[in-house]
């Protein structure tokens, strides 16, 4: 296996100064909500000491004259998203684990790419230059994935033949392996990937389990990680922006169901209808609010739909005066046939399990009981006897 990982550094920060032109003209963290505190997300470069997830407020300790950006997550993410459609015009093998990274596999591109030179050529063609992406090749995705890191800006940077060399003298940070596992290495004094990979494979894997094979082989250069690519489903993604921000229900309710008629009326023409979407919302001071509705059968109809999405916003209320609404529907599907049984009874049956079922995905928990003998010879009354849900 051959892969070309694109790395993208600083990803949030490019795309918020798209958005904000006056966000690339002095340093800037880029924050995004966890919990009750704000947290950093990226910064500009050049800001040192600074790493994901710190608090907002350990790093304008360090770096006290920077500007302080919400970052507008569902428009990195259709960012990126853009980005690795660009990509599959080169490879329809792309891999987007996380936004600002991305895997392209290269078997059997050599008859349209002869060297490495057209190929990254290729892929600098249809990626803007804004973005600044470093190239790596290599027989696997880590090595890949470590050879982008350690290339040249604006370069790249190809691994062949044995890694030992490349690898012997990196920190064992570099392992995709869990915050415990580095820490005990660190114990044992295991500060390189040379000193992992010399090491026999019984110790490691007696100290550390289950991923003690993985971070070995890792060490020697070995990743069987194989490519995933995106799936080939239809996204449908619809937004407004509000003629003002609201708290009112009535009036986001209204914008949805505004954008789920665009919807409905892209999908009628098919018969498909909505198995699952992402609604989300943005208040006015870009705090993201975004929860996901599933249909237990496409839905074909718009005032079925609205009707869950109003439940998703009265159970779950707004996190401040909104000023955008979105609804993302990643999954489609065509209604399902059903024969009825020729009998009565059995018809009747068929509709009340229905309608429980249909209760249940309404309201999230089993509501009708059956009472079942479990210990009917215990001397306590209540072990005798359980409630197990109906049908089940």
């Amino acid at each position: 296996m051959k892969v070309l990982c694109i790395l993208l550094p600083h990803f949030y920060f490019r795309c918020e100064s798209l958005r904000h032109p006056d966000v690339g003209t002095r340093p800037t963290i880029v924050t995004v909500k966890s919990g009750s505190q704000q947290t950093v997300l990226d910064h500009s470069p050049g800001l040192d000491g600074l790493r994901r997830d710190m608090p907002l407020q350990q790093a304008l300790s360090r770096h006290g004259q920077v500007a302080v950006v919400r970052a507008d997550i569902s428009s990195c993410q259709a960012v990126f998203n853009g980005l690795l459609d660009k990509l599959e015009t080169v490879s329809q093998v792309v891999e987007g684990p996380e936004p600002g990274l991305a895997y392209v596999g290269l078997d059997g591109l050599q008859y349209l790419y002869p060297t490495d030179d057209a190929l990254v050529n290729a892929v600098r063609t249809v990626l803007p230059s804004h973005f600044e992406p470093l190239f790596g090749i290599a027989g696997n995705k880590f090595l890949a994935r470590l050879a982008a890191h350690r290339c040249p800006p604006g370069g790249r940077q190809v691994l062949a033949g044995d890694p030992a060399a490349f690898l012997k003298d990196l920190p064992c940070d570099v392992l995709p392996v869990s915050a415990r596992s580095r820490e005990k290495l660190r114990e044992f004094g295991l500060r390189t990937l040379g000193q992992v990979a010399a090491l026999p494979p019984g110790p490691v894997l007696s100290q550390f389990g289950t991923e003690g094979r993985r971070l070995w082989e890792l060490a020697r250069g070995i990743d069987e990680t194989p490519l995933y690519p995106r799936w080939l489903e239809e996204v449908i993604e619809e937004t407004t922006t509000l003629a003002s921000v609201t708290v009112s229900l009535e009036a986001i309710l209204a914008a949805a169901d505004a954008l789920l008629g665009k919807v409905f009326k892209k999908l009628a023409p098919a018969g498909l209808g909505i198995r699952s979407l992402m609604l989300w919302t943005r208040s006015w001071n870009a705090e993201m609010w975004e929860r996901p509705i599933r249909f237990k059968e496409p839905v074909m109809e718009l005032k079925a739909a609205l009707r869950r999405v109003r439940r998703t916003l009265e159970d779950y209320p707004q996190p401040g005066p909104t000023e955008q609404v979105g609804i993302k529907i990643d999954r489609l599907g065509y209604p399902g046939g059903r024969q009825n049984s020729l009998f009565p009874d059995l018809r009747a049956k068929d509709h009340l399990v229905s309608d429980i079922k249909q209760l249940e995905l309404r309201l999230g928990t089993p509501q009708i009981y059956t009472l079942k003998e479990v210990e009917p010879w215990s001397r306590i009354p209540e072990r005798r006897y359980a409630l197990t849900p109906t049908g089940r």
